[in-house]
């Protein structure tokens, strides 16, 4: 697919670049990023070079495209918001976010941003874009909420996270679904 950067509501969403490498690092060593997401603790150098010369590049060219979220196009790196693919229609939504970027409403702004590019029908033509979390991940959960995503329930042991199976909340947001906050979370 092309890589397309994504822009408005005050964010620039543009594919990670080398020189991202050591704010990545540095941001993923947060014990947050950690405790929620499957990348490796501790995370290193090396591992944000092979997210941004390998899995990004990989990604984009199977239809799971991820962005560095950004103030601006030449601003500094603030987190990272992505679409894996899950079949030709459907995709999983992940992110993360800076400490020092938190409480401002990025996340929720790029999140409407990659969800409206993944509904597109030049673009992915989504059917279906799922939001999956840690049981307890309400930070993540809040920002779903926000942007309109339907609470599905809890996948039993459905995620695995460094080893460990973990119970996982899902949810999904449809394209006909009002942009508005949902109700029915725990």
């Amino acid at each position: 697919m092309i890589v397309t950067d994504l822009a408005g509501t005050g964010l620039a969403l543009t594919p990670p670049t080398p020189s991202d490498i050591d704010r990545i690092a540095e941001f993923c060593t947060d014990p947050a990023i950690g405790r929620w997401t499957t990348m490796p603790v501790p995370y290193t150098r090396s591992d944000a070079e092979v997210f941004v010369r390998t899995v990004v590049p990989s990604g984009w060219a199977d239809r799971s495209p991820t962005w560095a979220v950004r103030r601006t196009g030449d601003g500094a790196v603030l987190g990272m918001i992505g679409l894996g693919a899950r079949d030709p229609s459907a995709a999983e939504v992940g992110f993360w976010l800076a400490p020092e970027a938190r409480g401002e409403g990025i996340v929720t702004r790029a999140l409407n941003l990659v969800c409206d590019f993944g509904f597109r029908q030049d673009t992915l033509a989504l059917g279906r874009i799922e939001w999956r979390a840690f049981v307890g991940n309400s930070a993540s959960a809040e920002v779903a909420r926000r942007v309109g995503f339907r609470f599905e329930g809890i996948a039993r042991a459905g995620g695995l996270q460094r080893g460990t199976r973990m119970d996982m909340w899902v949810a999904a947001l449809l394209p006909g679904d009002p942009r508005e906050p949902a109700d029915g979370w725990p």
